[in-house]
């Protein structure tokens, strides 16, 4: 290179130099010196295009990206990078756009097809991402970053081998990638396996010590396994790393109320006052908020605090909860309804005994769990397993039907799935729980598979259960993030539940939260000998076990005897509720 009279390819390679060692500054300086003598350098523009895009400003590379395309229309690394830009700028669909020209343009582009499946999976097109995935790993084998987004792909899906086999394969390729540890531990907290769950965790630590997300997700196995000290130790190092990030702060309040002061309460607004403060951000300030107006007793303030939570809570995300929404009243109501089996003249020869934990959450259900589970009979306890809901659907989707098939193959199916989860001995007489709550919606099926199935329905105070819900921010349920949705979906749960009663008013075991906390040896009598298991005192001294797991709210007060709950506690927010609920007879 002469320094005194460089030549425009020389002025490049230095600007190519200053941007790998990340100075964008001088990089910039070079590269617009360049286009003063040449306005259509394609080069200069697609490295200026990577500055911006390194520098977060996606709407300057979307421009430079396409003054390029336009020139050269049939730039596949040019119209991989738009349909990047395009995918910062939350413009998915155009970014899908882009990327499907780049694969018609070059169909064996690994890279291309995993950004693909990438947006897809965003999207929760799910189906189409798995597809668009599986190619990018087919054309490139070592790829990690496919199998860890499949692995994604296939929690979603509740295919859990499949993704578990997915984030151990982006490990083998890349073992640092940190996100392939922490999610590969989601999905065997998931699964109840919390030893594997914290070891994960752990790794991704080990690999980057500020990893924050892996500290929170470390607490919550840690709280969800009884280890309180240990959890409030990972949740201050989450802290630590992101001590503006308020979810650290929520979790930690409930193992530590006493965090909550009004240095934290300055902090908090503003936290949440700033420009640039995520909507997930702002939800968790609000539900900060709301627990110290809830200490005050100022149950307005409170529940205008949680409104705006859930509401900031629910933007934050807003595709994949929109499709939730949908599926939970729409979808899983027509699924109620419709769902049928082919029987053929088959004998019932099933084997198992399952003993199925209904209602709504926030309705004693874990409780009712952990008291059978707990008992002179060991019984296997499927927290959440989700695994009815998770073959029905999947079944659904494949066949494009509500007819899922022959029983007997039905049964195999679930009997593999039940036995993978840990549930199904013979040791233990073949009898498990499973709480999945919201199989209520699938009584039909249950009765049909499961023709002596014990199925009991946990029931408590309407208000009771509602305020619970919204005051515990249960995550991942779309429709408990919004009141109007909440009392929807008691309604539709009860009036299932009332017509299922009518058609069969035997099957269901109606067992009445407050009658059992307030008279717990009596009922928790009548419960066992309906489920036909032996009942002891140890039935209620289940909070002495050393292995009780719960990644349920009522986490915190299983570990203690079973105390009083008075419906009067919730009686100052019915007056703020009735908006909502005056057009249900079941509130009022």
């Amino acid at each position: 290179m002469n320094k005194n009279n460089p030549t425009l390819k020389d002025i490049l390679v230095a600007a190519y130099q200053n941007y790998k060692k990340g100075d964008f500054k001088t990089a910039k300086i070079l590269c617009y010196k360049i286009l003063n003598i040449n306005p259509n350098y394609l080069e200069v523009k697609i490295l200026l295009a990577s500055i911006s895009a390194k520098e977060k400003n996606y709407t300057q590379s979307k421009q430079l990206l396409n003054e390029v395309i336009d020139i050269e229309p049939n730039n596949v690394s040019v119209l991989n990078n738009l349909g990047a830009a395009c995918k910062e700028l939350g413009e998915l669909k155009n970014a899908i756009d882009y990327y499907k020209k780049a694969i018609q343009i070059d169909p064996n582009n690994a890279n291309v097809y995993y950004n693909l499946g990438a947006t897809c999976y965003n999207l929760k097109q799910l189906k189409e991402a798995k597809s668009y995935l599986q190619k990018a790993i087919e054309l490139q084998p070592n790829f990690a970053l496919p199998f860890l987004i499949l692995g994604n792909t296939c929690t979603d899906l509740k295919e859990y081998e499949n993704a578990i086999s997915n984030y151990q394969k982006a490990i083998a390729i890349n073992y640092n990638l940190t996100g392939a540890h922490n999610n590969l531990g989601l999905v065997f907290r998931t699964l109840n396996d919390f030893k594997n769950a914290i070891s994960c965790y752990e790794k991704a630590i080990e690999i980057k010590k500020d990893n924050a997300g892996a500290h929170h997700n470390l607490a919550q196995a840690l709280k969800e396994s009884g280890e309180f000290n240990k959890a409030i130790k990972s949740h201050e190092m989450a802290i630590k790393y992101e001590p503006e990030n308020l979810i650290h702060y929520f979790y930690l309040s409930y193992l530590k109320e006493d965090i909550l002061d009004i240095d934290l309460k300055n902090k908090i607004e503003k936290i949440i006052r700033k420009n640039n403060t995520t909507n997930n951000n702002i939800a968790y300030g609000n539900y900060l908020l709301s627990k110290y107006e809830q200490k005050t007793k100022n149950y307005e303030k409170e529940l205008n605090f949680l409104i705006k939570g859930h509401q900031f809570y629910f933007e934050s995300r807003k595709t994949k909860f929109e499709i939730l929404v949908k599926y939970n009243f729409n979808d899983m109501l027509q699924i109620a309804n419709g769902v049928e089996v082919e029987k053929l003249g088959e004998k019932n020869k099933n084997k198992i005994k399952p003993i199925f934990i209904i209602g709504v959450p926030r309705c004693g259900s874990t409780l009712v769990e952990k008291i059978i589970g707990s008992g002179e009979m060991f019984v296997p306890m499927g927290e959440e397993t989700s695994v009815l809901e998770g073959f029905v659907t999947t079944r659904i989707m494949e066949k494009k039907l509500l007819n899922l098939g022959k029983i007997s193959e039905i049964r195999n199916v679930l009997f593999n799935k039940y036995k993978k989860r840990g549930l199904i001995s013979d040791k233990f007489g073949n009898i498990f729980t499973d709480k999945s709550l919201n199989n209520f919606f699938f009584l039909k099926f249950i009765k049909e598979i499961y023709p002596n199935a014990k199925i009991i329905n946990c029931k408590r105070d309407a208000l009771s259960s509602i305020m619970s819900i919204f005051q515990n921010q249960l995550t991942e349920l779309a429709w408990a993030h919004d009141l109007v949705n909440i009392f929807k979906y008691f309604d539709n749960y009860l009036q299932i539940i009332k017509n299922y009663n009518e058609t069969d008013p035997n099957f269901l075991y109606e067992l009445q939260f407050e009658k059992l906390v307030n008279n717990p040896e009596e009922e928790s009598k009548k419960l066992m000998k309906f489920c036909g298991l032996p009942w002891n005192k140890k039935c209620l001294e289940f909070y002495k076990r050393k292995d009780l797991i719960s990644k349920t709210a009522s986490n915190i007060q299983i570990r203690s005897a079973i105390y009083k709950h008075s419906a009067e506690r919730y009686l100052p927010y019915k007056k703020f509720l009735n908006q909502y609920g005056k057009k249900y007879s079941w509130f009022n």
